[in-house]
């Protein structure tokens, strides 16, 4: 087969070093910005050459955007099409099935799997997909078709609805984009059902990242009483209740969440040891604090504080108030478990908050664990940035 004949974008002299070593990113800033590589569709696939003209891949390539070209494949004469998509779709599920044995995960986490920008969650046969980028979004068809002939699923969901996409100059938009839903889906993980809703839901409608903290937690769990600040569906509240909590208390902002959350309490049969409760969190934590309620687990998993750069000041203080609070609320020698999402949020940065927090409490406290996501989210090698689950369980005085 010919090598497709896609037009040709240069990298500036002695700036493909980092791409020529493995990085998948190539910079605006380090492209030749000439009249043909701006006047390219946002999203089309080019050809990329170092300034000598030696090939550095096939990418997707945005003249508009921050992160210029996103190298696909290193082969300066692959065909980035329908069965190229398949090819790395079915070694992504690969992996995911040596890793789980049933199938709800997250079967491809972007660059990490070699599809940059797209997000792929699998809920048994529905599957919800994330187009994050303007390349993604031009080879929609493909995917589609792709992930109907390797995973042939009932339903196929577009949650193109990140904030991401604004940086690319895309629109958002939740849509079906093949079968038929009939309200939430079912999933299993950690031998527990839980439901996602997949159309209205956050994000894909649950957060496979969390499974292996979620696991840990519940582990320590039996006959303890138990808070979880931001349950969304149920994950961290009904796992822990399934394995053996005596009581749990959960909070959530939204009566939605709070409904799936019951709804999997009950079909655990674990519904008459959680109690759902609609509140702010932090208005709740300082009136559960007042009123002398104590916890053996506290669980603050919040949604990202920090969603821009310009956030950070403000948002390490609201993860060092949530570690106060949420210590305030642990009994002597209880356990804390709590977690950041936030990308823009260093390690290092994280643990300093949540050790002023807890320090803020009047408590001392050991870090028992430092984690990250589960393994069905791989982090790129030379993307360590994309890391951005970040999470600290902690044994109280």
């Amino acid at each position: 087969m010919n090598a497709p004949d896609y037009p040709v974008v240069t990298v500036m002299p002695g700036r493909h070093k980092r791409a020529e070593q493995g990085h998948p990113w190539v910079y605006s800033n380090e492209i030749q910005m000439d009249k043909a590589a701006k006047a390219l569709l946002p999203g089309s696939l080019v050809r990329l050459v170092a300034a000598s003209g030696k090939p550095l891949g096939v990418a997707t390539f945005n003249p508009h955007a921050l992160v210029a070209a996103r190298i696909v494949d290193r082969n300066p004469a692959a065909v980035i099409d329908r069965d190229f998509i398949a090819a790395r779709l079915e070694a992504a599920v690969a992996l995911r099935q040596r890793l789980y044995p049933e199938p709800y995960y997250r079967a491809v986490h972007a660059e990490a799997d070699s599809l940059p920008g797209l997000v792929v969650d699998r809920f048994g046969d529905v599957v919800v997909a994330q187009l994050n980028t303007a390349g993604m979004a031009l080879l929609e068809s493909e995917i589609i078709a792709a992930l109907a002939g390797v995973l042939a699923p009932k339903a196929i969901v577009l949650r193109n609805d990140g904030a991401g996409r604004k940086l690319e100059g895309l629109v958002e938009e939740v849509r079906l984009a093949s079968g038929a839903l009939d309200g939430p889906v079912e999933l299993v993980e950690n031998g527990a059902r839980f439901f996602a809703d997949p159309l209205g839901g956050q994000k894909t409608g649950w957060f496979f990242d969390q499974r292996e903290n979620r696991k840990t937690v519940a582990a320590l769990a039996a006959d303890c009483r138990v808070l979880d600040a931001y349950c969304f569906a149920g994950g961290f509240a009904v796992t822990a209740a399934h394995r053996g909590a005596r009581a749990v208390v959960a909070i959530d902002r939204s009566e939605t969440a709070l409904a799936l959350a019951g709804r999997a309490a009950a079909a655990n049969g674990v519904e008459a040891r959680c109690c759902f409760m609609r509140a702010e969190a932090f208005d709740e934590l300082e009136r559960l604090a007042a009123a002398g309620e104590r916890f053996d687990i506290v669980v603050a998993d919040p949604p990202a504080f920090v969603k821009s750069k310009k956030d950070l000041g403000a948002g390490l203080r609201g993860y060092r108030k949530l570690a106060r609070l949420a210590a305030s609320v642990a009994v002597p020698r209880g356990l804390l478990f709590i977690a950041s999402c936030s990308h823009n949020v260093g390690v290092a940065e994280f643990a300093e908050s949540v050790r002023r927090g807890i320090a803020d409490a009047g408590r001392g406290a050991r870090v028992l664990q430092s984690a990250g996501a589960a393994p069905d989210h791989p982090v790129h090698p030379f993307l360590p940035e994309s890391a951005y689950l970040k999470s600290e369980l902690l044994a109280l005085d």
